[in-house]
């Protein structure tokens, strides 16, 4: 299992290229099961989580190619099984994505319940509720969801219909547009989630020949339509993978120009961490970024996009550790969101936690130890304290960074880092 090492006080300095969107890469990848024609997709990042879902994907017989660099065509032409495993969805909970596609196209679907980074549950009842509301069968035996779709004039298909989930969901928004898009009439999705990945999946959706209004509000309209085609689309630049780089120059020092971003997506990070002492300049698709100051405590609550986004809690947190002031953070969206704090601690930050609160003390220098990542986010969360940190940390359980950053240690030790993957 490998370890990273890093040699914490140097300043960052030089550009880095964001990559893909993770969270909107792997809905994107599920839309190719709408069709039986091709979609071509470019600017997919190389992660865990893809590899995984394109195992699943070709599980049910759909092919996927990864050509040159971050292009990746996916057909589902031949599928022979509707089918998601365990033994692949247990690690990611983006496989329950699979669901509606499989659903909507198919007339049947199972799929495994899912897994993830242990922050809270993230249970799937949205999802079946909207589902349920579609017409489909569903029941949950085994640790399996099985669905199908109502039979009508001799075929299985979904049933537009009003769908109001009980919470803001974004994969379950994801999966109840992605159904609807095949059903018969008219859906219409309320309290859908807006973030800007949903945004990305519906323009592809509507490249395929979806009829999708009220694209990026909360209220989302489908008329369905006989079957999708293909389709090519880039995906969105990643937006916490750029707001953690952000964050590692606020909490090192130095100058960093961010490159491929979409800063109409980051409002709320971005806010945070001028607020912090940033100094942050937009130049259409790049971000320049110079901290020459000693951070200040920034306070803030995760919420629903556009409030601030959860999985930059633990990054921002980290800039606040080493921060002049006190930072009152609130989780709302998972409640086991603080498990980073613990490990931070060990690095000799000053927080408390209350319930759904942390109270950060800005401490004037963290030392090395080791620290153990817990999930996604707390790994670079982990990864920014270390290079702010005196000495050599080393940072294990890396596999839960390799899920959602395109190779994090090589960007950075581009920049100026001191950084280096080892096996353990």
């Amino acid at each position: 299992m490998d370890q990273l090492v890093i040699t914490g006080g140097k300043p960052l300095k030089g550009d880095i290229t964001i990559s893909g969107a993770k969270n909107a890469a792997l809905p994107i990848l599920c839309a190719g099961l709408l069709s039986a024609e091709p979609i071509l997709l470019s600017n997919v990042p190389h992660l865990a989580d893809i590899r995984t879902l394109s195992k699943i994907l070709e599980g049910t017989g759909c092919t996927v190619t990864r050509g040159e660099d971050d292009i990746v065509t996916v057909n589902a032409a031949n599928i022979h099984s509707q089918e998601a495993p365990y033994e692949l969805v247990k690690t990611m909970r983006a496989s329950v994505l699979v669901l509606g596609p499989l659903l909507a196209r198919f007339g049947k679907a199972k799929v495994s319940l899912p897994g993830g980074c242990a922050i809270g549950q993230r249970p799937v009842d949205q999802h079946i509720k909207g589902l349920q509301a579609l017409g489909a069968q569903i029941t949950v035996d085994a640790g399996y969801i099985y669905a199908t779709a109502p039979t009508v004039n001799g075929r299985a298909r979904l049933q537009g219909a009003l769908v109001r989930t009980d919470m803001i969901t974004v994969t379950g928004t994801e999966n109840l547009l992605m159904a609807a898009t095949l059903a018969d009439g008219e859906t219409i999705l309320e309290n859908a989630a807006r973030e800007p990945e949903v945004t990305d999946l519906a323009h592809l959706l509507v490249s395929m020949g979806a009829k999708i209004t009220g694209i990026g509000t909360d209220r989302l309209v489908i008329q369905g339509v006989e079957a999708l085609h293909g389709a090519k689309h880039a995906v969105m630049p990643d937006r916490i993978e750029a707001g953690t780089f952000l964050c590692a120059v606020a909490a090192t020092g130095g100058e960093l120009t961010l490159h491929n971003t979409d800063p109409a997506s980051m409002g709320a990070t971005l806010d945070k961490l001028r607020e912090c002492g940033l100094s942050i300049t937009l130049d259409g698709t790049r971000i320049h970024a110079k901290m020459d100051v000693l951070p200040k405590a920034v306070s803030f609550q995760t919420r629903e996009y556009p409030g601030f986004a959860t999985d930059m809690q633990a990054q921002v947190m980290a800039v606040n550790v080493i921060a002049a002031g006190v930072a009152t953070i609130s989780e709302h969206i998972f409640e086991n969101r603080f498990m980073h704090v613990q490990e931070l601690c060990r690095l000799g930050a000053d927080i408390a936690i209350d319930g759904h609160t942390a109270v950060v003390r800005g401490v004037k220098q963290l030392k090395a130890a080791p620290v153990m990542a817990t999930d996604l986010r707390a790994s670079a969360c982990l990864v920014i304290a270390a290079m702010a940190a005196q000495g050599q940390t080393t940072v294990e359980r890396i596999y839960h960074l390799d899920r959602g950053y395109d190779r994090m240690e090589v960007k950075l030790r581009a920049v100026g880092a001191r950084i280096e993957r080892v096996a353990a």
